[in-house]
């Protein structure tokens, strides 16, 4: 009777013991990331908000949310404090960011490790083909619309220009996209400047209205230093035939615009984060949340970036074969 009891209060023990752990199984708790966009109805909320909902639904035990941001440069800070775990920011800012050359500001930003490249922000230089400016040279002297004042365009014009000593040497307007391409047909610029996607919307305005060239750019900027002073830029080609008349292959550059992280960032969040958004079926998803997404494939992952990588990130790419520089590395 006795061996009957004890045996019945092992099963008893046993059972109660079940009844406490199993309903725990379920019920892990889950790890929250914060994921900074950009402001409303731009491409890095579109990104941002596209990503993070994947994620959360795709991944186990993982919510990512998305978070309204200024944009880039509010990104970098952020994430570098830890607020945000994620977020979207120009291989340019994140770079000058790390090496405390932001914009009136010298503070450094070391904790900003880049995961992917997302898509490129190239630049345009529109001329009228009856203009007679044939090179970049022949902009001395000429008036230039560079995009608004305080622009990531205006600022790469700044960069781009100063580096091969034209900068002092042109008159420049801080004209937005849309009202210059109206300028350039009424002749009152020579040409005009454009960062961002192509085919980008107000440089098909200007060849609507105007038979018009765009400049080659790579060469004169490799050749003028101005991508040794700024290694986060990256060469592009704007196909023939993106805009009406101009049935040539533009050489170009352009920034790159990365999906980065706190370096403090679990590395199996990061990896698994990159080995479900670039499969497949996950860059199709986010083809669908934003053409602009077009750009995204493992062999352009590492695109455009010339800081470190995240631990988490360099074991993926590297499983999928691509080779990491040694600014990459973080070395």
């Amino acid at each position: 009777m006795k061996k009957a009891q004890r045996l019945l209060s092992l099963v008893s023990a046993i059972a109660l013991v079940a009844a406490f752990a199993l309903p725990t199984t379920g019920f892990a708790e889950k790890t929250r990331l914060g994921f900074g966009g950009g402001p409303e109805g731009g491409t890095f909320q579109y990104f941002s908000n596209g990503i993070a909902s994947r994620l959360s639904k795709m991944l186990d035990n993982v919510e990512v949310s998305n978070m309204a941001s200024a944009g880039s440069v509010e990104n970098a800070r952020r994430i570098n404090s830890g607020e945000i775990d994620f977020g979207i920011s120009y291989s340019g800012d994140t770079y000058l960011a790390r090496n405390g050359r932001l914009t009136n500001d010298t503070n450094k930003y070391p904790n900003i490790h880049a995961m992917a490249f997302l898509y490129g922000a190239p630049a345009h230089l529109i001329v009228l083909e009856k203009s007679g400016i044939n090179s970049i040279a022949d902009l001395k002297g000429k008036r230039i619309a560079v995009g608004g004042a305080g622009s990531g365009a205006a600022a790469a014009a700044q960069r781009f220009f100063g580096a091969i000593g034209l900068w002092d040497n042109m008159n420049v307007e801080y004209i937005g996209y849309s009202k210059a391409a109206a300028a350039i047909g009424d002749g009152l610029i020579d040409a005009m400047w454009v960062f961002a996607g192509f085919p980008n919307s107000s440089v098909i305005q200007a060849a609507a209205s105007n038979k018009i060239k765009i400049l080659s750019t790579w060469e004169t900027g490799e050749k003028g230093g101005a991508f040794e002073a700024y290694p986060f830029y990256a060469p592009i080609t704007i196909p023939a035939g993106t805009y009406s008349g101009v049935d040539y292959d533009v050489m170009s550059f352009q920034d790159s615009a990365l999906w980065v992280a706190n370096k403090d960032v679990a590395p199996e969040h990061v990896y698994n984060a990159l080995a479900n958004i670039y499969t497949k079926e996950g860059l199709s998803y986010m083809v669908k949340v934003k053409s602009t997404a077009k750009a995204m494939s493992v062999e352009s992952a590492l695109t455009g970036i010339v800081t470190p990588v995240h631990a988490g990130a360099q074991k993926y790419w590297k499983e999928q074969g691509l080779t990491l520089t040694a600014d990459q590395m973080g070395q």
